[in-house]
C-alpha cells in the first residue's frame, strides 16, 4: 500500500508524486487530492487529452471527498498553461481549496499562484526531488518510481526468447492435462465444472500461498492456472481470494508475464483488480489494457475500466471480508523482481 504522505513545500509534493504514481511522470497532468496536508490520491492523465479532460478530472476529486487540491503540468510551458488553468479553475468553482498550481520541469517548478518574484523567479524554484524526506520515507516503505510509464508498462509485457517458448511447451502440456481431467469426470458431473472448479480451487491456493512465502511458481504451475483460469467459477474464486497487499501484485504480475495470450486476459485482469486495491492505479489501468488486447470484450476486465474511470477508492472494500489464508500469511520481505 502507498503511505500517506505528508507535506511542507512544493518541492515535497513532486517529490512524492512518482511514488504515487508508480512512475515518474513526463508531458503529463496530474491532479493531487489532500487531507489536512496530507496526500490521499493522484490522477494523472495525458497533456494531450481530449476534450472534457477537466470534467474527468473534477469528478475523480469530487468522488474522493477531500478538502483542497493542488494541479500539476509535466512540460514546456505551451503545452502546460492551459490544461493546469483550466483545470484549476474549474476544480475552484466546486468550492475546492486549490492549495498549489504549478508547471514541473526535470530539476525546477513555476507556481502558477505566486506571483513574487523573490520567492517564485521567473526562471523557476530549484529543487533535487531525491533529497526529499518524502523520497526517502518511500524508498524505505518499499515503494518504487520507475523511471517512466513505459517502464511501468512492461512489467505487463510478455517474456520473450526462451521464456517464451518454455511457456507455450508447458501451456501444451497444460491443456492436454486438462483434457484429462475432464475425460476423468464423473457422469454426474455435467461438462467437467466440478472438476475444474476443484483443481482450480487448488491451484489458486498453492499460487497464492507460495507468493505469500516470497516464492514463485514453475512454467507448468503457472500454465495450469491459466488454463484454468479460463472456467469463470475458478477465475471469481481468484477474485474473492486477492487481497491488497502488494505480494497479490506480483503473483498477478508473474502470471500475466508467463501466460499464453489466448488465456491472459483473466490474469491481467486479476492484477488490474490487485493493483487497484493496493492503490497502484498506474499499473491496474496497465493491465485492463494487456487485457482488453487479448479480448475486447472480457467482462471483468470492462468492470474494471469502469471502476478506475468512475474514480472508485479502493476503501469501498475495506470491509471487504479478508480470506482466512491471506489473514495468516502477514507481511512478507520483498524479494527482487524478475528481470
Amino acid at each position: 500500500m502507498t503511505p500517506t504522505m505528508s507535506l511542507r513545500s512544493p518541492a515535497d509534493m513532486i517529490a512524492a508524486i512518482p511514488y504515487l504514481l508508480g512512475f515518474h511522470p513526463t508531458e503529463s497532468m496530474v491532479v493531487v487530492g489532500m487531507r489536512d496536508k496530507r496526500i490521499e490520491f493522484a490522477a494523472r492523465g495525458d497533456l494531450d487529452a481530449p476534450p472534457g479532460s477537466v470534467d474527468y478530472y473534477t469528478s475523480v476529486v469530487l468522488r474522493q471527498g477531500v478538502e483542497a487540491v493542488a494541479v500539476l503540468g509535466y512540460g514546456s510551458a505551451d503545452l502546460v498553461d492551459g490544461p493546469v488553468k483550466e483545470t484549476s479553475a474549474a476544480l475552484e468553482r466546486h468550492g475546492l481549496t486549490l492549495v498549489e498550481a504549478l508547471r514541473v520541469s526535470p530539476d525546477r517548478y513555476w507556481s502558477y499562484l505566486c506571483g513574487n518574484p523573490e520567492c517564485c523567479p521567473p526562471d523557476g524554484v530549484p529543487y533535487d526531488a531525491t533529497s526529499s524526506g518524502i523520497a526517502v520515507a518511500a524508498t524505505l516503505a518499499g515503494q518504487v518510481a520507475l523511471p517512466d510509464r513505459q517502464a511501468l508498462v512492461r512489467r505487463v509485457e510478455p517474456v520473450g526468447f526462451l521464456a517464451r517458448e518454455s511457456m507455450r511447451q508447458a501451456t501444451k502440456r497444460a491443456d492436454a492435462k486438462l483434457a484429462e481431467l475432464l475425460a476423468a469426470a464423473p457422469p454426474g458431473d455435467v461438462l467437467g465444472s466440478r472438476a475444474m472448479r476443484d483443481a482450480g480451487t487448488a491451484a489458486v491456493r498453492a499460487a497464492v500461498a507460495r507468493h505469500r512465502e516470497g516464492g514463485q511458481l514453475t512454467d507448468d504451475e503457472v500454465a495450469w492456472l491459466t488454463v484454468l483460469l479460463v472456467h469463470l467459477p475458478v477465475r471469481d474464486y481468484a477474485w474473492e481470494h486477492t487481497g491488497h497487499e502488494d505480494w497479490y501484485v506480483d503473483l498477478w504480475a508473474d502470471v500475466v508475464r508467463r501466460a499464453e495470450e489466448e488465456v491472459v486476459a483473466g490474469p491481467a485482469s486479476l492484477l488490474a483488480y490487485a493493483a487497484w486495491r493496493s492503490g497502484q492505479g498506474a499499473l491496474a489501468h496497465a493491465g485492463i489494457d494487456r487485457a482488453l488486447a487479448a479480448d475486447p470484450a472480457y467482462s471483468m476486465a470492462l468492470l474494471m475500466r469502469d471502476v478506475l474511470q468512475r474514480a472508485i477508492p479502493p476503501s469501498t472494500l475495506d470491509e471487504y471480508p479478508v480470506p482466512e489464508r491471506a489473514r495468516a500469511g502477514g507481511r512478507r520481505p520483498k524479494r527482487p523482481s524478475a528481470a
